[in-house]
């Protein structure tokens, strides 16, 4: 068997599942499609990059992230609908898009959760991650490393993956000392509102992971506040890290985070203890990749009948 990535190229997270795919499955990857068995989509978007009869002659799996249903148009419909015939099975991280999809095709839908390195994910100490960062020693650090403002114009949130909640719960924190941590990239729409209440920040746009390790470990909080998800990956990562985190009740959340930490954002306020933090260290072990990778083989084996 050999399996083809098909990755966005956008230096964003797909990108960074596709690497680390090829890294570490070199035996059973292909650089070329055309020698591939299976022509995995990780960037399902991407998928009329690829001519009509390579689609047709190979072993077709599309990852669906997650699914927006406002953004659900019928030009997306259309589109879904017309990509969909060419599609043997579909990959989703969480049963939340499971349940979605079950509703748009007929086609197989199989969960299978994201993985994450070990050898990148670790805990480190906080207070020299703050130093090399050149981050205040003492102030109380809440992060939050994603993308949330919609491309077109650099202002408008991207609702689901919850700026405004976020910055609504930043408020409730009733911490003087409080500095907030982005990172990622399109945080305008974050920024303009911690402009607005004066609410200290440091920016890292685009970090690499040797600076995002040390921006997880910096923080006292991190922040998930998404009205959908696909992971996300910051709850494999900060739990790898054993870094505080609370999450509204989204993608892969509810099976590595503590019951605690999964709250109604921005109407309830916690802060982790050390059993939380145990508790999700120990669960998110279930998804390193070098385990884990042999549910996507199994996924792979089943869709080519072996």
């Amino acid at each position: 068997m050999k399996v083809f990535v098909l990755a966005p190229q956008e230096n964003w997270i797909c990108d960074r599942i596709a690497q680390e795919w090829y890294q570490h499955n070199k035996e059973i990857s292909t650089n070329s499609i055309l020698e591939c068995d299976i022509l995995w989509l990780l960037a399902g978007w991407c998928w009329n990059h690829i001519h009509p009869n390579i689609l047709i002659e190979k072993k077709v799996i599309v990852t669906v992230h997650h699914i927006v249903p406002e953004k659900m148009s019928e030009e997306k419909t259309r589109d879904f609908l017309v990509r969909d015939q060419f599609v043997d099975c579909y990959h989703v991280p969480n049963s939340k898009t499971k349940k979605m999809m079950e509703g748009l095709t007929q086609k197989p839908v199989e969960v299978v959760g994201y993985w994450y390195d070990e050898s990148k994910w670790f805990p480190l100490n906080k207070q020299k991650c703050r130093e090399e960062l050149g981050l205040p020693a003492s102030d109380f650090i809440v992060g939050s490393f994603q993308r949330d403002t919609e491309g077109g114009d650099l202002k408008t949130p991207k609702l689901e993956k919850g700026p405004d909640l976020f910055c609504e719960y930043l408020e409730t924190i009733d911490k003087e000392n409080m500095h907030v941590l982005l990172g990622g990239f399109r945080r305008q729409y974050v920024m303009n509102r911690l402009d607005n209440k004066n609410i200290k920040y440091t920016y890292f746009e685009l970090s690499p992971v040797s600076q995002l390790q040390k921006m997880y470990a910096a923080c006292d909080l991190y922040i998930v506040a998404s009205r959908h998800e696909g992971g996300p990956q910051s709850a494999l990562e900060a739990s790898a890290m054993r870094v505080p985190i609370v999450s509204t009740d989204v993608g892969i959340v509810p099976t590595i985070l503590s019951e605690n930490c999964i709250i109604n954002i921005p109407n309830e306020q916690y802060f982790p203890i050390e059993s939380d933090i145990d508790y999700g260290f120990k669960q998110v072990k279930k998804y390193e990749i070098r385990s884990h990778k042999k549910n996507y083989i199994n996924l792979f084996e089943s869709v080519l009948g072996k």
